[in-house]
């Protein structure tokens, strides 16, 4: 249960306080004030430094903003909030997680409710943020989740805009699902957890049926329900929006969602498919640890999976097939998953269980490959092709020495 709330006049003082931390006064220096489209043009050009990785610079220039909304004692909400709320934005890509937590909470502050219009920043997203942004997790995340979901359920019943319906649709759903995820792993032990998720991703389907995501939390519902031929076919519809669009395009699932839609197909025994989904993404970023790690662990299910097969197939075990079938991808896993360390011990990453398994991983497939890691996954020895080289060399020499 939320705290009850404060008055408001409480509210913004304690906003004024944080602001005033924040910019603390110049004794002394005294400067003109400027006009409202003076603050709204650094706005402006900080938000177009943030939309070109110029963080620093565009924290500068937010704050120039900041500063001169307080040097007119500006009280009006309408100027205040999106200047709030792109502070907090700019440090979250800094990395500063706690100052944009303080400043959401600004920002919640001057509209508890959502009702001012998202273009003059009010709206849902300093809702949504703070539920990601939550230290408790769990029903604290729940609960800010849920006001930024009124929030977009009352501006979905007011629009009739098909474009903005659709907009706003996406966003509602990707709320669902978050707190679906919540539900199934911070607060999994309640009774009404998997009614919850059912009842919340059936929401999600209904808003934004074409949401890559939506179908990705689906699968998710029901691989915790054992539904696989379920989940299988919701991933594959899942991958099937986004496939054949270029990278960049704003249909693409983001970098970190592929990534655990890499992990649902593993789960499900599609790595082919997970391969397809990782071979992408090293393509976009070949800097991700876990891209790395995951494509060394799904060529190592291949190769297992390949083993079985034959086994099925023969009725019996016969090692020198077995080797056969197996080589190619178990030389592929070793490689991907000396990539995966290599790119840990470069980067100081921190995750002991991933370090943990690609290292046994990595002694399983020295111990079966032997100590030669320049192998190529085709099945030929370094060397051969110098040797044809040399070859066809000495042949061209003595057909000269012939003419």
């Amino acid at each position: 249960m939320a705290k009850s709330r404060p008055s408001t006049d409480a509210k913004s003082s304690r906003t004024k306080k944080h602001l005033d931390r924040l910019l603390p006064a110049r004794p002394g220096s005294k400067k003109p004030s400027k006009s409202k489209e003076s603050v709204e043009e650094h706005l402006t050009e900080a938000s177009t430094l943030l939309q070109t990785s110029q963080a620093d610079e565009a924290l500068t220039i937010a704050l120039r903003a900041l500063r001169q909304l307080k040097s007119e004692n500006a009280k009006s909400t309408t100027r205040a909030l999106p200047t709030l709320n792109l502070l907090a934005e700019i440090h979250l890509e800094l990395g500063d997680a706690d100052a944009a937590r303080k400043l959401f909470l600004d920002a919640v502050g001057l509209d508890p409710e959502g009702s001012i219009p998202e273009n003059q920043g009010g709206g849902a997203e300093k809702f949504l943020w703070l539920a990601q942004l939550s230290e408790q997790g769990g029903h604290d995340s729940v609960k800010w989740f849920e006001k930024g979901i009124k929030v977009l359920r009352d501006d979905l019943a007011l629009t009739s805009s098909t474009e903005v319906q659709a907009q706003k649709g996406k966003k509602l759903a990707a709320a669902l699902c978050g707190i679906v995820e919540i539900y199934m792993t911070d607060l999994s032990w309640e009774l009404d957890a998997e009614s919850r998720c059912e009842s919340l991703v059936t929401e999600a389907l209904l808003v934004a049926p074409d949401s890559s995501e939506t179908l990705q939390t689906l699968a998710n519902v029901r691989i915790s329900q054992t539904r696989v031929e379920e989940a299988r076919k919701a991933l594959t519809d899942s991958i099937e929006l986004w496939k054949d669009l270029p990278a960049g395009d704003e249909g693409v699932p983001e970098f970190p969602a592929r990534i655990s839609l890499a992990r649902l197909l593993m789960e499900v025994e599609m790595e082919e498919e997970a391969m397809e989904v990782l071979e992408r993404l090293v393509e976009e970023d070949d800097t991700s640890v876990e891209a790395w790690y995951l494509g060394g662990w799904c060529m190592y299910l291949t190769a297992e999976k390949k083993k079985q097969t034959q086994m099925a197939t023969d009725g019996t075990s016969n090692p020198d097939v077995e080797d056969e079938a197996r080589r190619a991808p178990l030389i592929s896993s070793r490689d991907w998953i000396t990539n995966s360390l290599r790119l840990y011990e470069i980067q100081n990453y921190e995750d002991d269980r991933l370090r943990d398994h690609a290292q046994e991983l990595l002694r399983d497939l020295d111990s079966e490959l032997g100590d030669d890691k320049n192998e190529d996954p085709s099945g030929e020895e370094d060397g051969v092709e110098d040797e044809d080289w040399e070859s066809d060399m000495e042949d061209e020499d003595q057909a000269m020495d012939e003419a």
